[in-house]
């Protein structure tokens, strides 16, 4: 469940808040004037969320090699047969 509180819940009610986050492990969004200001997480949560943003970042910059490769008039490609070929005969050695 989407846990949305005022900012002045994180003064006044810190303890639950604090519950939510760190035992239930669920994030805190809290609003000022009725719109979103700020999000509370645990550090373990914000940890998982700058390593997923470093895995997307090195995904992305995978696609874009990949992208450069295939652009390339050189670059080899195999059919579907050459590349299971190759397989069996090497488990075959």
């Amino acid at each position: 469940m989407i846990n949305i509180r005022p900012v002045s819940d994180l003064r006044n009610k810190y303890p639950e808040i604090e519950e939510l986050v760190l035992k239930e492990n669920e994030p805190v969004y809290l609003t000022k004037n009725g719109y979103g200001s700020i999000v509370v997480l645990s550090i373990e949560e914000y940890a998982k969320l700058i390593n997923d943003a470093k895995y997307n970042e090195y995904i992305e910059k995978a696609l874009d090699e990949a992208d450069k490769e295939a652009e390339n008039p050189e670059t080899k490609y195999y059919t579907h047969e050459e590349i299971f070929g190759k397989l069996r005969r090497k488990l075959d050695e």
